[in-house]
């Protein structure tokens, strides 16, 4: 049975089991002389039932899902002859990949007679595993709703029972963020470590010379310098500046214009079509700024007398990045102006400050530490774009503070490093995350200093 088909069993099996309690639990109460007597509501009684039904049964279906993949495929490899199990890990891997493509039929022929054998062992283990966990799943589902049927009793406490799964639901949502932000930043954080026991620390982050495959060991790397860093922030910095440039002013204004001048069929009309801009595409985006804008500020440039344009620039794609996230910065900023108080403004007007004033001297600096928060959330959808960059701005990392020539940024470099098939133990592929380490290091400064500014001016209005 597919892991869909079951989870849809398992759900129904719950519903079932809910009603069940809850019927059993308005036997009771006209057992004991009505629902007011019960400590709890019916429906309480049902969602505990559920729950003991449920959670076990879905607890033990993601555990199996998650452990299924790497138990087979390692009881497959002991199954192979004595010479196949002591390759390298890399070479593990690619010898299951290709009994996979075998058993898939993608292959048909093999590189060792004895894989046609292990293909057998995998159906067969892996029959063994689905008929395993259907049965697992399933008994362990209706054992559970067993015992929570049985539970049900006149005082059995089942809203405070559940109102405390509630409890634990909602702390482990809260904490699945914190988690993952930890988890990649200790994979970050030790993949980095091991590509600066092959690279210097200095080289990489002084280093203005950037050619991962001009590296072939880690003593060329080292000595070359083609991991120094500096040109890919160099670009990333100039290409986020222009966007945010364009997009800053532009957003902030726009939102201005909406909350205080706009009446309100205007606003209506012109704020949908503003965030339409935010549900596009960025190959679109990208599209737009490799065929239409760098051409036309590639011709632009040569009139007025320039040197030749690269047909790929920063400015190209800073531009159309400023585009793209002029939504973001106008819709908080749109937010915040709009929470300011009325009576903040009227203060103003009832001394004599004009609109032009009030807005300067009063609903911006009140509504300063939400405009700093939606800035900063364009700063970081800028220096995280990839497309755009890739397709106007190149892939070249030149060190240089012209817009006009072609530039690289950290993020495209990540993603060119880890394209294809790749070996997690070389300096070129190990750059890929000291490259990301640096990047969250970057952001984290942003953020510190964001949050300080927004504390200075929040203690200074609220």
């Amino acid at each position: 049975m597919a892991s869909s088909s079951l989870f849809l069993i398992l759900i129904l099996i719950v519903m079932v089991v809910y009603l069940f309690g809850r019927k059993r639990s308005e036997i009771l109460a006209q057992a004991v002389g009505g629902v007011r007597n019960l400590h709890s509501l019916p429906n309480y009684y049902g969602l505990m039932a559920a729950v003991w039904a449920g959670v076990p049964g879905l607890l033990l279906l993601c555990a199996w899902l998650a452990f299924e993949n790497t138990v087979i495929q390692n009881m497959v490899i002991a199954g192979l002859p004595d010479h196949i199990n002591s390759l390298s890990q890399s070479e593990l891997g690619l010898v299951w990949m290709e009994i996979s493509n075998l058993q898939l039929g993608a292959m048909s022929s093999a590189s060792d007679p004895s894989y046609f054998v292990a293909i057998d062992r995998l159906e067969l283990l892996r029959s063994q595993s689905q008929m395993g966990k259907t049965v697992l799943v399933l008994s362990l589902t209706v054992l559970g709703g067993l015992i929570g049927w049985r539970l049900i009793r006149p005082e059995q406490k089942a809203r405070n029972q559940f109102e405390g799964v509630l409890r634990l639901l909602l702390l482990m949502s809260s904490m699945i963020a914190i988690l993952t932000t930890v988890g990649i930043l200790f994979s970050v954080i030790f993949e980095s470590i091991r590509f600066f026991q092959t690279v210097p620390i200095t080289d990489f982050v002084f280093g203005t010379k950037w050619s991962p495959q001009m590296a072939l060991n880690a003593e060329v790397a080292g000595s070359s310098g083609a991991f120094g860093a500096v040109p890919l922030f160099a670009g990333t910095l100039l290409i986020a500046s222009i966007a945010l440039i364009v997009a800053v002013p532009i957003g902030l204004m726009t939102a201005v214009y909406l909350v205080e001048y706009a009446s309100p069929k205007m606003r209506s009309i012109v704020k949908p079509l503003l965030e339409v801009l935010a549900g596009i595409p960025t190959v679109v985006y990208g599209f737009f700024a490799a065929l239409t804008m760098a051409p036309q500020l590639k011709t632009f440039f040569e009139n007025l007398g320039a040197d030749p344009v690269s047909s790929e620039s920063a400015l190209a794609a800073g531009l159309v990045m400023g585009i793209m996230i002029i939504p973001f910065v106008s819709s908080l900023a749109d937010d915040v102006i709009n929470a300011v108080p009325n009576s903040m403004r009227d203060g103003s007007y009832g001394l004599g400050a004009t609109r032009s004033e009030t807005i300067k001297l009063v609903v911006f600096p009140a509504a300063l530490p939400g405009i700093v928060s939606g800035v900063l959330l364009a700063a970081s959808r800028a220096i995280g774009e990839t497309m755009i960059v890739v397709m106007a701005a190149g892939l070249a990392a030149n060190l240089t503070g012209n817009p006009l020539e072609a530039v690289t940024t950290v993020t495209v470099q990540i993603a060119t490093l880890l394209v294809g098939d790749q070996e997690f133990d070389s300096p070129k592929t190990l750059s890929a995350f000291a490259l990301g380490l640096m990047l969250f290091i970057t952001t984290l400064m942003l953020n510190i200093v964001a949050l300080a500014v927004v504390k200075r001016f929040r203690e200074q209005y609220d």
